[in-house]
């Protein structure tokens, strides 16, 4: 990437003449796009931690880049996001390599390996984090998340269907999906980082997405119609230039055209999927109005009238207007106003989609000027685009989801709204799922077991699956309600890749007496502690910095208070109030965590103490 020149003539051309924004700023702009992309974190927050997290974040590792000197240049200290609520988003003045590459910063690096793969913070670019916060996602909100490898927006959607701090199993869900089986991978560990049981990963193509049923109270099989929608689509990436460096090189004005039709499908699916009042934000990370404006502006067309773009903005967020006038370029670089001016040998690979769908007074009333378009100059960021558009009522043609007649508006004369074409369904190619099991009667002694033994009250455990059909279960998953009807209804149609937060693992102990065959898994702690009646045991804080430093402490090692308590562990004992909660392990002449190293070091950071190399 040193190598990469910086420049492309043609690129420079088209935006120039394109103006999409002020080409006053034009040398701003480009100025901008070439220097690295600074890197930039948020704190989960819905978890409990985050306050405290960032407090000692401020404390621990801020005061040190302050006036931090690397080379000859003078490190300014990260800064939060104007726009990001509650200060849980945070710019650096590093990029990516720095990070990982300067001996000073190595502390700071190993402090967000840490906290990102233990769920606590997520890298992010800053500009990405934009179309979540435009969702307003509600934690009892459906979500669909067309296209979401490689998750970092998914997360922040199930962080906010979670920031309900006294619900740890929210009504809502979030449906993440992605067309490339490799990718959905990515997903399952972006997403398994947060502990959700409201999540759910399938793999389809975003445009001919299928139609998930749902049982009603009666048990009637229903189409699931979401809250909200987001509409990331595949693009070209021009506005990622700052980290994409080989996008100055292999940019042309082809890639916009090739992607515009799949990009137009992709919404229209996303907006039949919509419920009526729902929200759908779509986004690119592309600068290009054939790949932003231009399908919005389609979509609003075919839709007839049931869709319109709303006002949206974050405080403290800069970004320029949509616009509503655009030409389009082919690959011989000539410029065409309307799709008439054409040649007919052209007009197969330049449709009608990518114009202007009408003159000024049609498109004054699609308000395109409120979608936002995010320029690298504006405030240290990447580029980007992003409209938010609302679902006023069904779709022309999805009165019983097919052809309806309408009278067109303009002219009063009888026009045909139809459905958008479809392609056949089909399976996308990949590794083969292992089943999803939910404990069911012939599960009732395990069930009866875990029950008792951590003596669970009201605990749902017709909502736990295991992935095998074997009666000798290793893992139990536990699923929100929802999440359980969409996997038992559409177990024949919708190719599910991972769903559930591990609640339950099977004892590696091969003690034949053992009174529970199961122990707790810290990923579904918070989830499962609500329920529980015993085996809660309150914790002093010397304790558990000897827990988290020391992998298998002796009792005569512990308090005394500490150790009466375990004593009695199967005794009805419950805390007042939680600030750690930690995943244990009872032993004859000992105890333990169930917690990996990345873990540790989040539960040491949030005390404070030193993380041992």
């Amino acid at each position: 990437y040193k190598d990469i020149k910086k420049e492309n003539e043609k690129y420079e051309h088209y935006y120039k003449e394109q103006k999409c924004f002020d080409v006053s700023q034009f040398d701003q702009f480009l100025e901008a796009m070439k220097r690295p992309l600074p890197a930039v974190f948020r704190i989960t927050g819905y978890k409990k931690h985050a306050k405290q997290l960032l407090k000692n974040m401020k404390r621990n590792h801020f005061e040190d880049l302050t006036e931090m000197v690397i080379g000859e240049e003078t490190i300014k200290p990260p800064v939060p996001l104007p726009w990001y609520p509650d200060e849980l988003a945070w710019q650096t003045d590093l990029n990516r390599g720095q990070i990982r590459k300067v001996p000073q910063l190595q502390n700071f690096h190993s402090f967000l390996i840490a906290e990102s793969e233990s769920g606590h913070i997520t890298r992010q670019e800053a500009v990405s984090m934009i179309p979540p916060l435009l969702l307003d996602v509600r934690s009892h909100h459906k979500v669909l998340d067309m296209c979401a490898a490689p998750g970092s927006k998914t997360a922040q959607i199930v962080e906010l269907l979670h920031r309900d701090e006294n619900n740890a199993i929210p009504d809502g869900i979030c449906v993440a999906n992605d067309k490339d089986n490799k990718r959905c991978y990515m997903l399952v560990h972006q997403i398994g980082r947060l502990h959700s049981p409201s999540t759910i990963i399938v793999n389809h193509d975003a445009s001919n997405f299928p139609e998930i049923l749902v049982k009603n109270d009666v048990g009637e099989e229903i189409p699931l119609r979401y809250d909200r929608v987001l509409c990331d689509v595949p693009c070209s990436g021009d506005g990622t230039m700052r980290k994409n460096t080989d996008v100055w090189v292999k940019w042309n004005q082809a890639n916009a055209i090739y992607l515009h039709r799949t990009q137009y499908r992709i919404l229209l699916r996303g907006l039949e999927l919509l419920g009526s009042g729902g929200q759908l934000v779509y986004s690119t990370c592309s600068l290009n109005p054939i790949e932003d404006e231009a399908v919005v502006a389609a979509a609003i067309q075919h839709c007839g009238g049931a869709v319109e773009v709303i006002d949206a903005d974050l405080p403290g967020l800069k970004w320029s207007p949509g616009v509503s006038k655009w030409r389009v370029m082919d690959r011989d670089m000539n410029w065409y106003e309307t799709h008439d001016e054409v040649p007919e040998n052209k007009k197969k690979n330049l449709s009608y989609s990518m114009f202007p769908p009408g003159g000024q007074d049609v498109m004054e009333k699609m308000h395109l000027e409120r979608c936002m378009r995010l320029l690298p100059h504006q405030q240290d960021t990447g580029g980007f685009f992003v409209a938010v558009l609302r679902k006023t009522k069904p779709l022309p043609w999805q009165k019983d989801e097919a052809k309806m007649e309408t009278k067109s508006e303009t002219n009063g004369s009888e026009t045909k709204i139809q459905a958008p074409p479809r392609k056949k369904r089909k399976w996308e190619p990949g590794f083969k799922e292992d089943p999803f099991v939910f404990l069911s009667s012939k599960d009732e002694a395990t069930s009866s077991q875990i029950t008792s033994f951590f003596g669970l009250k009201d605990f749902p455990m017709d909502q736990v699956l295991t992935r095998t059909t074997s009666e000798k279960k290793k893992q139990l998953y536990f699923v929100s309600k929802l999440v359980k009807n969409i996997v038992e209804t559409n177990i024949d149609h919708v190719k599910v890749i991972n769903t559930g937060v591990r609640v339950f693992s099977r004892s590696a102990n091969t003690q034949n007496d053992l009174e529970c065959e199961f122990r707790l898994v810290q990923d579904g702690s918070e989830c499962i502690e609500p329920f529980m009646a015993t085996r809660v045991v309150p914790i002093q804080i010397e304790d558990v910095k000897r827990f988290l430093l020391e992998e298998q402490p002796k009792y005569e090692d512990l308090s005394e208070q500490l150790r009466e308590k375990l004593k009695d562990v199967g005794k009805k004992v419950k805390t007042a109030f939680l600030l750690l909660l930690l995943c244990g392990w009872r032993g004859t002449f000992s105890s333990r965590l169930y917690m990996n190293n990345h873990e540790r070091m989040h539960f040491l950071n949030m005390l404070g103490v030193p993380v041992p190399k």
